[in-house]
């Protein structure tokens, strides 16, 4: 599958797409096609507060759990509660029906995705060779 270019990626894996005056966040297709099957999915509360960096949730595979992390700081405002009965959305469609959560972030969606580190696709290609 092809990186769309209508995202940013972190080093760690993570896809950012702003969804409004929001940003949506999901694994990439390289992370969750090194995972393999994902057959959970652990994910934060609305309302949680994260900084960039910090884990926010858990994703297991049948080979291993991996932490999602939070690529910027700001508030969680939507879960992908069509997770909890198929995490194997992950899987499928990583930049669609498998999105994680949605953040507000804490300098505003501009902002955010200016931030140095994050990849546009070319980058992020770049680093997994892909």
């Amino acid at each position: 599958m092809l990186n769309p270019a209508d995202v940013k990626y972190t080093a760690e894996h993570e896809w950012v797409k702003a969804v409004g005056d929001h940003l949506r966040i999901g694994i990439t297709d390289y992370a969750q096609e090194a995972l393999g099957d994902i057959v959970f999915v652990t994910l934060p509360t609305i309302g949680t507060e994260v900084s960039a960096g910090q884990s926010m949730g858990e994703v297991e595979s049948t080979k291993s759990v991996s932490d999602v992390y939070a690529p910027l700081a700001g508030s969680i405002t939507s879960r992908n509660d069509a997770l909890d009965a198929n995490p194997e959305l992950v899987n499928s469609d990583p930049y669609g029906e498998g999105w994680m959560v949605e953040i507000a972030p804490a300098g505003g969606v501009d902002a955010a995705l200016a931030a140095p580190e994050l990849l546009d696709a070319a980058a992020y290609e770049a680093l997994t060779g892909q």
